[in-house]
């Protein structure tokens, strides 16, 4: 089964410095039908003016990764961690029994537009961690590049507790990628920008997504173009 949703039909809130559109209910959002897919809890796109963010803040047992699209974004926690995320780079945060952070868009000019995702860990009472790569975005040119994963500890991507993949990808104009996996699990699709046609039959533009579930194989076509985010769930 291939369930779209719209760009339209997020949820969207605009508090002058912040613009944040929401797939899954959050914050002031509240829709019981929607509160998550598989351990995918949160997905935002967010928009941070200049010089603005979002304060200290605490949270727990959930495990945040955040992917920039355009500019920078500033992190800074409780367990000493400073880090400045890019285009190109991704970080995974372990809430685990608790975690105070900040991010802050550090310039004076440019918005930062990053999305960030919440996954319910495989388990309770981790202990609090941090953990940023950079991945190569000419990797991504027509294939499925893996930037957070469970199945390794590696340089090449970040390892967080629970058993999916989040794979990126910039697909060119006429290209076609198929993704396979086990029965019985489930993809979770966004697209970034362009357009893509699902199993030759279902048509996603810029920032449409899709939930997935009883597909095995997933044929995913361009005809213009498109960069998308691709997530294997159990």
């Amino acid at each position: 089964m291939i369930n779209v949703y719209s760009a339209a039909d997020r949820f969207s809130a605009d508090h002058g410095w912040l613009q944040s559109n929401f797939s899954f209910s959050f914050a002031e959002y509240r829709d019981p039908d929607n509160m998550h897919f598989g351990p995918l809890r949160v997905f935002n796109d967010d928009f941070v003016a200049p010089l603005k963010g979002f304060g200290s803040h605490p949270h727990k047992e959930m495990e945040i990764v955040s992917v920039v699209l355009k500019g920078e974004l500033q992190h800074q926690d409780s367990t000493g961690n400073r880090e400045v995320l890019r285009r190109g780079e991704v970080q995974r945060m372990t809430a685990g029994t608790g975690i105070v952070h900040s991010e802050i868009n550090p310039s004076g000019e440019e918005e930062v537009n990053f999305l960030q995702l919440w996954f319910m860990p495989g388990e309770q009472g981790l202990q609090p961690s941090y953990e940023q790569i950079a991945y190569d975005l000419s990797a991504m040119k027509n294939r499925l590049l893996p930037v957070v994963s469970n199945t390794t500890h590696s340089d090449k991507t970040v390892f967080i507790h629970q058993d999916l993949t989040l794979y990126l990808s910039e697909l060119e104009a006429g290209q076609t990628l198929t993704f396979r996996q086990e029965a019985g699990r489930r993809i979770y699709l966004f697209v970034i920008e362009g357009e893509l046609t699902l199993n030759g039959e279902e048509q996603l533009g810029k920032r449409d997504a899709a939930r997935i579930s009883g597909v095995e194989e997933l044929n995913l076509n361009t005809a213009a173009g498109a960069s998308f985010m691709l997530i294997d769930l159990p």
